[in-house]
């Protein structure tokens, strides 16, 4: 069982940064992929980016590329989230979660954190 804590979200205005973490424990943590979903309000929770287990792929919404940016430590149990540039419509909750198969659909995830809310103010 793996368990997923998300850090860093936050009230920021246009055009800032902000760099969320998640740690995860329980489990060993280089076997994951990881993944990074948001879900605004009244929307569905959609995919942002995923990172595989050796941090060698990575992969990103169109919506994102160019301005987040996916990391992990394997060393340190942890995936970062770096969001330049971001934009009124990055606001969200955003959620974490561990997979064993690569995938960029929430039922392919088998652990998720309890989210974090950024909201950017325009």
């Amino acid at each position: 069982q793996v368990q997923l804590v998300e850090f860093g979200g936050g009230l920021v205005q246009s055009g800032d940064s902000l760099r969320l973490s998640c740690a995860a424990s329980g489990g060993t943590f280089s076997r994951y992929t990881m993944g990074w979903f948001r879900q605004a309000p009244g929307k569905e929770r959609e995919f942002v980016t995923g990172i595989n287990s050796s941090g060698g792929y990575v992969d990103y919404a169109n919506s994102v590329k160019g301005r987040f940016t996916i990391s992990r430590d394997n060393a340190k149990n942890t995936v970062y989230l770096q969001m330049n540039t971001l934009k009124p419509e990055d606001t969200a909750v955003y959620s974490c979660a561990a997979a064993l198969k690569w995938g960029r659909y929430p039922a392919a995830f088998d652990y998720w954190g309890q989210g974090t809310q950024v909201t950017v103010s325009s």
